[in-house]
Order: structure tokens, then sequence, then C-alpha cells
């Protein structure tokens, strides 16, 4: 592996050159023209290196990209990257990629546009240095990642079939660890009609759907369990239309993670029982929403992965340790399907989803040389 990392350190600017011309593209989730965009930068880089790129068209979102290697033959190693962000239009232009000392920063740097370019790379180091790994990969990049993978989680699904394995390039957390479990997440909203009335002259016709709503807050925080990994967030309301009048309507949106698959049934059932009990005589309620994700739970498969993945790491210096964190992603799709799957294997970074996300730079190179070396050792293990 020594020509792939002194190919690698050779082409470490132009590789940050890549993230920042990726960086300065606004790609919100929303924002199809940007995703676009990037896809369209990423189909010429691939196409340049004998792939085949299909170009899986959407309408409301990004399109998508499936990408494998024109001598590609049933792969059956899944990688998996999103181009998209969590910031609006316009972020980019506000505050562009810039670099500080050894990080640098911009709108997505670290989540995920740094993991692209990784991921190119590390594909185009194994071809120079006559490595043949990556004829056994097929990538999916996605372009609704942050909100749940709406329109690409079938796509995910269906190119998984047959794959052993499943490479999920989110960032690697701040220390360095990989991701091998993760929870699901979920979700839901609270509805509640009630009756108008005026508060000072006829109270007694009213039936208050706020008053409704708090006594249900109250019973779904009360399914938080900490030791079991459930967590019941209400985390918006809404509700009412003046403040002397007694609230014909009122809402909470509420967040929902769990650890286990098992506790998909179980939380479903609490939340169900909660809104169909009835505090304010006259009210009522309706409850909607979904579990968006299953856990990622670590397992057998999963730990022989990671055996794999430390293995490389130990050619070329890296010390691999993993993690679990209460954050979703598309890992969780392929997971559920039974495919040994590992995630954070992008660039280390931190502060997602804030101003101030950071890249390590130095790490952009020295995951892409992991990558790399993971890549070639799974392919021999058909």
């Amino acid at each position: 592996m020594r020509a792939l990392k002194d190919l690698l350190y050779a082409k470490r600017m132009e590789m940050l050159q890549l993230v920042e011309r990726l960086v300065n593209i606004d790609s919100g989730s929303h924002s199809k023209k940007g995703i676009d965009e990037i896809g369209s930068i990423l189909k010429t880089k691939f196409e340049s290196l004998d792939f085949i790129v299909d170009t899986v068209e959407q309408q409301s979102y990004g399109n998508q990209l499936v990408i494998q290697h024109r001598d590609a033959h049933q792969p059956h190693i899944l990688v998996v990257a999103h181009m998209d962000t969590v910031f609006p239009e316009g972020t980019a232009q506000k505050r562009p990629f810039k670099v500080k000392g050894n990080r640098a920063y911009g709108p997505g740097v670290a989540d995920m546009k740094s993991s692209l370019v990784e991921l190119f790379y590390a594909i185009l180091c194994l071809k120079q240095t006559g490595q043949t790994g990556y004829k056994h990969i097929q990538i999916i990049l996605n372009s609704d990642e942050e909100i749940g993978s709406p329109s690409s989680a079938s796509l995910i699904s269906e190119k998984a079939v047959n794959k052993k394995f499943a490479l999920i390039l989110e960032p690697a957390r701040t220390d360095g660890s990989l991701v091998t479990a993760r929870r699901g997440c979920g979700q839901f909203k609270v509805d509640i009609a009630g009756v108008a009335a005026h508060s000072g002259i006829e109270p007694e016709k009213g039936r208050s759907a706020i008053e409704e709503l708090a006594h249900k807050i109250i019973a779904l925080h009360r399914l938080n369990d900490q030791q079991k990994g459930i967590s019941v967030n209400v985390g918006m309301i809404d509700g009412g239309s003046a403040v002397n009048t007694i609230a014909s309507h009122a809402a909470a949106f509420i967040d929902v993670r769990i650890s286990e698959k098992r506790q998909e049934a179980i939380i479903l059932k609490q939340l169900k029982k909660i809104c169909a009990e009835t505090y304010i005589p006259g009210t009522k309620t309706t409850l909607s929403g979904k579990m968006d994700r299953s856990p990622m739970e670590k397992n057998e498969k999963t730990n022989l992965l990671l055996e794999t993945i430390r293995q490389a790491g130990k050619e070329i210096g890296i010390e691999i340790t993993d993690t679990a964190t209460g954050g979703g992603s598309d890992a969780s799709i392929t997971s559920d399907l039974g495919i040994a799957t590992v995630d954070g294997l992008g660039p280390i970074g931190g502060n997602a989803h804030s101003e101030e996300e950071y890249l390590e730079i130095p790490s952009l190179s020295e995951r892409t040389l992991l990558l790399a070396t993971v890549i070639q050792k799974l392919s021999k293990m058909s």
C-alpha cells in the first residue's frame, strides 16, 4: 500500500480543491439545481475512470446516481454517500469554504462533501496503482439523506440485494471512531381538535385543545427510557388563535428514537394508547407519522466487517475504534436487510449541521487511504 499512500500524498491539495468546489455549491435537500450540479461534477469524474454512471431522475428532489465500473460483474460491496446538506439556499455564498490551520470550514464540508471526494480518490488511486478492488463495488450517491431518504431508500434497498458488505460514508466521529450502531428514528404529529369559546364571557362552552395537549405531552415524555435507549421528545408545539380564546386546535411534533428493532412495535402501541385517552371531554386527537429508519444494531456480521477494517487500519498505521450514535443514516437501510454494515467511514469532522462545521484536513487523505485499503481487502472476500 506504499504506492497508494505516496499517490494520495501527492494529490492532497488537488483533493482539497475539489472539496472547496463542492462546498461552494448550495445543495440543501430541497435544492435540486445544486444537488444536480454536484451530481454532474461527480458523474464526469467517475466516467473519466471508465465507470458507468446511471442517473435516476427525480422530480421533487435531486437526481440519484448509481455508479459501477464497466468491467464490474455482480459487485458484492455497496458504497453509499449523499450529496445533500441541511443548509438553505444562499449559505455557500454567505460563508464559503475556508481553511484555518488544519481545519476546513463551510456548509457540508464534513457531512458530507469531503466524503464524496474521499470516495472518488480512493477509486482513482486503486486504479492508478494497479489494484482491482474498484471492480467489485457499486456506488449510490443519493440526494435526500438529510430528510430521511424519501426518494432514495427504495433505490438503496433494490441495489443492496445480493450485496455482502455496505460501507456508508458519513463522517467519522470527532475522535476518528467508525459507527457500528445507530438508533432508529421516526417523526410523529399529534393533532387535537377542541371547541373555541371566549375565555372571559363563556369559558364553560370551550374545550381547550391546548389543555388536552399538555396532558399528552407529559404522558409522552414519560416514555423516555435512557437505559433502554428510548427517546421521545416533543420538540415543537402549536395551537390557539388568541390569548382570550379557548384553543380549538393544538398540535405537537414528536421525535422518537429506539435502539432495538423490537422496540418499534412497543413504542407505537404506547403512542396510540396515549392518543386514545381523552383528558378533556369534547376534544378529539389524531396521531400521524411513522418510524423512518430502523435501528442499525451491532451484530456478528458487523463485527466481522469491523475486524477487516481494523486489519486494514493496522496495515496503514491507523487504530480503528467504533462507537454507537443516536443519529440516523442510510446505514439503517442496509443493516435492516441483514447486510454487514459499517458507517462513519468518511473523513474526521465535527459540529455537523451548524455554522461551525469543520473537516480535519489531514484526515482527508488518511481516510481515503483507509477506504481504498478496505475496498481492496473486501474485494477478495466474495
